[in-house]
């Protein structure tokens, strides 16, 4: 099967041959958006839970996203999304001192189906910008990823300065990247954490209405 073929490379981060399988997988009639999930998405969960086993090295993911933007440029202009009436708006990036949107790109990718207006803020995002934008924006949920340990602090500074700004109230905050685990988002006091991008997907296609109306009643 195609997916797998480009999965595979993805994996390996051989960005010329994902090129090449995402336009003949294209050329073929598979969808661009089952291309992405089943082919690109699926490559980059496979090495981001190598990553998170210390099975491969920080180079090595850097090639498979590379590979993945390959095809994703591919898959681009041929991308329809069902249409949804737009709900809620998320901020997104990856914190202060971290260089990699690795894991923050899958995640935006994955959930741009669900109906929300995704501002990305990209990489190295100081708790001020966090706190500006979710203001500016008026988000429901802030997302925030890192890939270094030593990053990782940035989240709880980030969450206490939205409670000392009185802004916490009714906005979801979520953590997720390769250090980051359940108990340390406990810790911090985070809503979620997402182990993998399908995971916060499926978390706003149960819960994006619900919040965004909670949203409303706490502000």
């Amino acid at each position: 099967m195609i997916y797998a073929e480009i999965a595979d490379k993805v994996k390996n981060g051989d960005a010329e041959a994902v090129r090449e399988l995402c336009g003949k997988a294209l050329a073929q009639g598979y969808p661009a958006l089952v291309i992405l999930e089943k082919g690109l998405i699926c490559g980059m969960d496979q090495i981001a839970d190598k990553y998170s086993h210390r099975r491969v090295i920080v180079p090595e993911v850097l090639l498979s996203s590379r590979a993945m933007h390959a095809g994703l440029a591919v898959l681009e202009p041929h991308m329809k999304y069902k249409a949804r009436r737009q709900t809620g708006t998320i901020v997104i990036g990856t914190v202060a001192g971290d260089l990699h949107d690795i894991g923050k790109n899958l995640v935006k990718l994955t959930i741009m189906g669900t109906g929300a207006h995704i501002v990305d803020l990209g990489i190295d995002v100081t708790p001020q910008r966090f706190l500006q934008a979710v203001e500016k924006h008026k988000a429901e949920i802030l997302m925030m990823a890192a890939l270094l340990t030593t990053t990782m602090p940035c989240m709880k500074k980030v969450i206490k300065e939205l409670e000392a700004a009185d802004m916490r109230q009714g906005l979801i905050v979520c953590v997720g990247g390769a250090p980051v685990d359940e108990t340390f988002a406990r810790a911090i006091n985070a809503d979620c954490y997402f182990k993998c991008a399908k995971d916060a997907k499926s978390f706003l296609d149960h819960n994006l209405s619900k919040i965004v109306l909670r949203r409303k009643v706490a502000t």
